[in-house]
Parts: structure tokens; C-alpha cells; sequence
């Protein structure tokens, strides 16, 4: 690196080289000069050191007063209020940290629902704030990532239904066999159906079907899956042929759409509630065969559709469901 040439300077009385003031930043350089316009104060007397330097005898006043000898008397002090009119009181506070020791391992927004059934009443923003201040959370690192199209919305229940199918842990399960968790997720509501079967094939995609339709009440006009060959043959030699599951759609005349191969995001809701799945149930549970996890599934899929969710405006999905039935029974009265 090349040096800087020493070339001599004077700021009023105090003399500095050129390799002193240019390494250094604006707010460093701003503190050196007041200390010269302090020490020439000294020398000749604030008013003339206020007519030389163009400052106000007040604001010299006021440099005296706070110089000790040091520069670092000299920095300004951070103008930030020590308290505000709405800031969390010792209370809120208190709870924040009380629930967090028992939900160590819950993510902010259901933390946030859990508290305000316990009476908060702040925002999350607020929340993740006073979080982050006290150490309790870790500040979210914002990185850049693929931003995908935004999806269609649904303007009923029905229009379009997800479905998937995610492996069950095995080291969750007595006797570590496998077994596969169906997914149908309503794109408009986000009511879920969920269902644990031994096999995975077009008869069970079949039976699941069957089981979805009973469940959800009205009328499915659509259902979107991946290419797996329980579902289609399309990415099989025996692209021609229909599977069982296709042949029963078309029977019951609902359309079949399927996503980009190698694509999961594009069924990116049920895929998203897969990783809700795994952290809020797989990971808190074991069972004792595929008995226990159906009958614990089925409290957890009621917990799930009566559970608050921010792309619902923070409404769950039996709620937005009778919202729905209303406002089309108010329409046709």
C-alpha cells in the first residue's frame, strides 16, 4: 500500500500531518476540530475563538463543558429516548420470558398466538423486537432467494385441492416400518385432510380420495398433484395408460392438474404444512404403532384447521370456511 506523504496542517493553534486527518472518518475529524477550537478558546478567549471558527459562543460553551482532556468526551451522544409511552412494560416482559423457557424450541408466530391466549395484546413485529433486544430470539438474517410467481388465488372452497404424500419418520414409529402420510390441502381455506396408510399406490391415492371428499363437505373441482406413479403414468414407458386414480377422477369428473416435474414448490402449500408436520408433531411424538399415529393425527388435523394463520389474516381455516358458508347464505337469502 502506498504511504501518505506527511505534509503539515494547522487547525487554529494545534498542528496535524495530512497522514493523520485521512485515515481517519467524518465524525473522528469533526471531534479533532472541536478540540482545536477548545484549546484556541483557551488561548484567546471563546469570543474570538467563536468569530474565527464561525460558531456560536454558546456551542463553544457547551465543548468546554463536556471536554475532559480526551476525544471521546467530545463524540456525540446517541440522541435515542430511554423510554417510550408504549414500550413493553416489566409484566410483558415477565411473560415473554416465563413461556419461552417451556417453548424453547416453538417458532415466533405460534409463540405469539400462545401469548396472546395468555393476553398479549401487541403485534408480532413488536414481539420479534423486544425479542431480539433482550436476547431472547436471534435476529432473522434476510437472504436472497428465488421470489416465485404468486400463485392464482382460489375464490371458493373446492376450486383446487393439493395433494401429497410425505413419509412418516420411521425412528417415530415402534418398530421403525414405514408408513406414508396423504395430504389434501383446500388451496382457498387451508383446511387439511390428513390420513397414515402402510402403502403408498394408486388404490390407496383411491382410497385416500374417497376419504377427502366425505371429509371436506363440498365439491371438489379440481385436484393438483406431483408426478409420482401413484398418482399418473405420465413421466412412466407407460405414459399412455391411465392410472386407477386418474380413471376415478375422470368418473367423478373432477379435472387432474400436475405440477412441473422436479418442482415441489409449485404445490408449495402442502409441501409448506409438511414442514409445519414434522415441527410441530413428528418431532414432539412417538407412537406405538400405526394405531396410536392415526388417533393422535386426527387431534393434531383438528388443532391444525382451528389454528390461527397469517395468509388467512390470522383467521384459521374453519373459520374462513364459515365466513364463507355465511356471506353465500346472506347473498342468496
Amino acid at each position: 500500500m502506498k504511504e501518505v506523504p506527511k505534509y503539515d496542517i494547522v487547525l487554529s493553534d494545534e498542528t496535524l500531518t495530512v497522514s493523520e486527518v485521512l485515515p481517519m472518518n467524518s465524525i473522528t475529524q469533526d471531534v479533532r476540530y472541536k478540540q482545536s477550537v477548545i484549546k484556541y478558546s483557551f488561548k484567546h478567549g471563546v469570543t474570538k475563538a467563536a468569530i474565527k471558527h464561525k460558531q456560536h459562543r454558546k456551542t463553544i460553551y457547551r465543548w468546554i463543558e463536556k471536554y475532559d482532556g480526551t476525544l471521546e468526551s467530545l463524540k456525540d451522544k446517541s440522541r435515542r429516548p430511554n423510554s417510550h409511552p408504549n414500550q413493553h412494560t416489566e409484566e410483558e416482559i415477565k411473560l415473554i420470558k416465563d413461556m419461552k423457557k417451556k417453548n424453547k424450541e416453538t417458532g415466533l408466530f405460534v409463540f405469539w398466538v400462545k401469548l396472546k391466549r395468555r393476553g398479549y395484546t401487541r403485534r408480532i413485529e413488536s414481539l420479534y423486537r423486544v425479542m431480539v433486544r433482550h436476547e431472547i430470539y436471534e435476529r432473522v438474517t434476510v437472504k436472497k432467494k428465488y421470489v416465485p410467481q404468486k400463485y392464482e388465488e382460489m375464490k371458493y372452497p373446492g376450486q383446487r385441492v393439493q395433494i401429497d404424500i410425505k413419509y412418516v419418520p420411521k425412528d417415530r414409529v415402534t418398530g421403525r416400518k414405514s408408513y406414508y402420510q396423504y395430504t389434501a390441502l383446500d388451496e382457498y381455506s387451508r383446511q387439511r385432510y390428513i390420513q397414515v396408510y402402510e402403502e403408498k399406490s394408486t388404490y390407496t391415492s383411491v382410497v385416500f380420495l374417497e376419504e377427502v371428499e366425505k371429509y371436506f363437505k363440498y365439491k371438489i373441482e379440481c385436484v393438483q398433484t406431483d408426478n409420482g406413479m401413484e398418482f399418473t403414468n405420465r413421466l412412466t414407458t407407460w405414459r399412455d395408460k391411465k392410472t386407477l386414480f386418474e380413471k376415478v377422477l375422470i368418473a367423478k369428473g373432477i379435472k387432474h392438474k400436475y405440477i412441473k416435474p422436479y418442482t415441489p414448490r409449485h404445490n408449495g402449500k402442502v409441501e409448506r404444512s409438511h414442514r409445519k408436520d414434522k415441527e410441530w408433531f413428528y418431532n414432539k411424538k412417538r407412537f406405538y404403532d400405526i394405531e396410536d399415529l392415526k388417533s393422535q393425527l386426527r387431534r393434531y388435523m383438528r388443532w391444525y384447521n382451528n389454528f390461527p394463520m397469517r395468509p388467512l389474516q390470522y383467521r384459521s381455516p374453519n373459520e374462513v370456511l364459515k365466513a364463507y358458508w355465511f356471506q353465500e347464505s346472506v347473498t342468496y337469502v
